[in-house]
C-alpha cells in the first residue's frame, strides 16, 4: 500500500537560516502514517478507546537536502512489511522530484500500560510493498 500527503513548510517549522529544522521532519511523517491509517479505514481512536495504541518503536532516517520555509512537499509512505505484531513504513519526503528525507519506521501495538498486543486484521490485511 502507498499513501501521498501534501504538506507546506510554515515560518514555524523552520530555523534562524529558513531550513527546516530536522526534528520536524518527524512530525511530517507521523502526520502522514495518520492519513494513510485513517484512509485504510483504521479507526485509531476507537482502537485506544479499546485500549490497543500504535506505538513507533524504531526510526531509522536520512536527511539528504534542506527543505526550506514556503516549500510545498509531499510525503510518500510505503507500507513495507507487516507481521502480526508489528508494521513497517518506509517514508520519502518530496519536493517535486527531489527526494529530501527518507525514514523506515517500525510500529508496535500495544496495551495502554505498554504489554505488546497483536496487531488488527485490518492493518495485518493491508498489501505491502513486497506483496
Amino acid at each position: 500500500m502507498s499513501h501521498r500527503w501534501p504538506i507546506r513548510v510554515y515560518y514555524e517549522d523552520v530555523d534562524l537560516a529558513g531550513i527546516v529544522y530536522y526534528a520536524n521532519y518527524l512530525k511530517f511523517i507521523e502526520r502522514a502514517r495518520s492519513e494513510m491509517v485513517r484512509a485504510a479505514g483504521i479507526d485509531q481512536d476507537a482502537m485506544r478507546q479499546g485500549g490497543i495504541v500504535f506505538a513507533v518503536s524504531r526510526v531509522e532516517a536520512d536527511y539528504l537536502r534542506p527543505a526550506r520555509y514556503d516549500d510545498v512537499l509531499e510525503v510518500q509512505t510505503v507500507l513495507s512489511d507487516v507481521s502480526r505484531v508489528r508494521f513497517v513504513m518506509d517514508q520519502t519526503v518530496w519536493r517535486a522530484d527531489t527526494a529530501l528525507f527518507r525514514a523506515r519506521v517500525t510500529i508496535v501495538c500495544m496495551d495502554v500500560s505498554g504489554r505488546p498486543r497483536r496487531l488488527p486484521d485490518g492493518i495485518v490485511a493491508m498489501p505491502t510493498a513486497a506483496r
